[in-house]
């Protein structure tokens, strides 16, 4: 797990429901020994399944920060997903058995920054609220601004402004509330960073706004979610031993590699990290790029792949594997 780590037995010792889309589970060791400390901004990643079928998703560590004797992740049901979230909604329960891996830290703050704004959307709330009380509790200068479609699908919402007070802001769609960004970016003194965690379009356009108002890239910083991986079945060949490696309609080719028994390294697994970027040796097709880790010429060079979001539309795909 998470590039050679040794994995962490689980046991989720609480499930609560957040709203009808999201819910909480507390996850414990189950020798009842501290886990790992970790910072702000850091995941882990879960490893479950149902005796048939088994996952690998990457979840945002919410807390605490300063007990160890649990961590804390939300899951958002996505009815469209590749189905690890209606299995933890449906049939995880209290006294559930997985792996976790140790935490990862891909979106850490920058705490030599004098100010610091931290955007989401939705479920993008998650690594925020852990990057809020840390900067709460380092008594630093920070808003968070949250943005969801609905007020009863804002999870943690109420919670949120009555930690945080005047440097809470929701916006719900079905309050009339609209949140300016531009206008938010614009008023931000020189040096502050931007931390944002929502969905793709979202980001987008918030970078869209950023780049309009010449905001350094290095004073932004995000964390992605709910990338498509899934979509039309297909199949790769390993250079070292000449194997084809066939990959479902449901699946990531990072999954279908794992599941065919090759060692492959992995922290996101949502096309950020670039560290199961693999090598192509041969493309007589498409490469279906899906990540945000490649540029423009890379994707055009037609010679790396990020399996775990990834796909491919052709004849023959051959990996440097």
């Amino acid at each position: 797990m998470d590039g050679g780590a040794d994995p962490i037995p689980a046991i989720v010792a609480e499930v609560a429901e957040i709203t009808d889309l999201v819910r909480r589970f507390r996850l414990v060791r189950q020798d009842g020994g501290p886990l790992p400390a970790f910072e702000a901004g850091a995941h882990v990643t879960a490893a479950f399944g149902d005796g048939t079928r088994s996952w690998r998703n990457a979840y945002s560590l919410m807390g605490p920060l300063s007990d160890r004797s649990h961590y804390l992740i939300s899951v958002r049901r996505d009815d469209e997903g590749n189905g690890g979230s209606l299995f933890l909604h449906g049939a995880v329960g209290a006294g559930f058995e997985l792996e976790i891996s140790p935490p990862v830290q891909g979106f850490a703050l920058d705490l030599s920054a004098g100010r610091h704004l931290l955007l989401a959307g939705g479920i993008g709330i998650a690594p925020l609220m852990a990057q809020a009380e840390a900067l709460a509790a380092r008594g630093a200068d920070f808003e968070l601004h949250y943005k969801a479609r609905t007020s009863d699908r804002a999870a943690y919402r109420m919670e949120l402004h009555a930690r945080h007070g005047a440097r809470m802001h929701s916006y719900c769609g079905d309050l009339g509330q609209e949140l300016d960004i531009p206008a938010l970016l614009a008023a931000q003194p020189p040096g502050t960073h931007l931390y944002l965690c929502g969905p793709e379009g979202m980001i987008e356009r918030v970078g869209e706004d950023a780049a309009a108002l010449a905001w350094p890239p290095e004073r932004i910083h995000v964390e992605r979610f709910l990338v498509e991986t899934a979509g039309e079945p297909f199949a790769v060949v390993l250079a070292a031993s000449g194997r084809t490696v066939a990959v479902g309609a449901d699946q990531s080719l990072l999954q279908a590699l794992e599941a065919a028994g090759i060692a492959m390294p992995f922290v996101c697994r949502g096309g950020a990290c670039g560290r199961c970027e693999t090598g192509v040796l041969a493309c007589e097709g498409e490469i279906l790029h899906r990540d945000c880790w490649l540029d423009a010429a890379g994707r055009a060079a037609g010679r790396r792949i990020m399996p775990c979001v990834s796909r491919f539309r052709g004849r023959r795909l051959l990996l440097d594997l």
